[in-house]
């Protein structure tokens, strides 16, 4: 079903299952495939692929040579019916891939709203991106892995499958992340290591002195304190009592499986 003010380019081929809302447009050469919708408003340019079975939200810009929903390349993959789904007033820049789940997790990639995904990044299967996320140039994100909102991860930069990315954090250009980056921490090398909190964002995103205070409070806990981590959460628990934000903090180091970055 292609609604009547859409505007399809006479060389794009769309085939299957597909519901293209008002106002969608659709460049040229385009390849179209599958059982999918994409939401009002979203602008698809010249030789986008999407296939799979992908929802697609309102308002998205996808620049040309991104591919979406395409079989992953995880070698357990045979074919199962898993999904993407895509939010509202996303930037999808050129040759972005965004690959469709595996059963052995979720079954979907999910990418939220208000997220920049530059030049050629990676979003494997699995991987779940939160909302007002900076994705930089030829950033990889491995596998099952999961970025918080407001979270950035630079140019060049590989996040190991199964890894957490907290919101608020910075994962500088050219870092190779192998474990839980905690949110609001900047981190940054091969393999990453914390270099404090990320203030710029924080101060960007409306966070107030008493707020960054005991943010700063908590990381020194955590990493300068000499305590265990054991210790040092028994700490923070105290501190979440006053300050929410320091919630964020303690539930990804309860769920994480690889650790924190060190």
């Amino acid at each position: 079903m292609i609604h009547e003010t859409a505007q399809i380019h006479p060389s794009a081929v769309i085939e299957g299952e597909v519901k293209i809302a008002a106002n969608v447009t659709v460049g040229p050469f385009t390849y179209i495939s599958g059982t999918i919708e994409i939401g009002e408003g979203t602008e698809v340019m010249s030789h986008v692929v999407i296939k799979g079975h992908t929802t697609i939200g309102k308002d998205n810009r996808i620049f040309p040579n991104a591919v979406i929903g395409e079989e992953n390349q995880d070698k357990k993959y045979g074919g199962e019916e898993t999904t993407v789904v895509i939010g509202d007033r996303n930037v999808i820049r050129e040759a972005v891939q965004i690959h469709r789940g595996t059963t052995q997790d979720k079954a979907t990639t999910v990418i939220g709203n208000d997220n920049l995904l530059c030049v050629n990044a990676h979003i494997a299967h699995d991987v779940i991106v939160g909302n007002h996320t900076h994705i930089g140039n030829n950033a990889i994100l491995g596998g099952h892995v999961t970025v918080g909102d407001y979270a950035g991860v630079m140019a060049l930069s590989a996040i190991h499958p199964f890894c957490n990315i907290g919101a608020y954090s910075y994962t500088g250009g050219c870092s190779a992340v192998v474990q839980d980056v905690l949110p609001y921490v900047l981190a940054q090398g091969n393999h990453a290591t914390p270099f404090g909190l990320n203030l710029v964002g924080l101060k960007r995103n409306g966070f107030e002195k008493p707020e960054i205070r005991a943010l700063q409070k908590a990381y020194k806990e955590i990493y300068r304190s000499g305590k265990t981590l054991e210790d040092a959460k028994a700490s923070l628990v105290e501190m979440a009592k006053e300050f929410d934000s320091i919630k964020p903090m303690l539930e990804m180091l309860e769920i994480s499986e690889r650790g924190i970055i060190r």
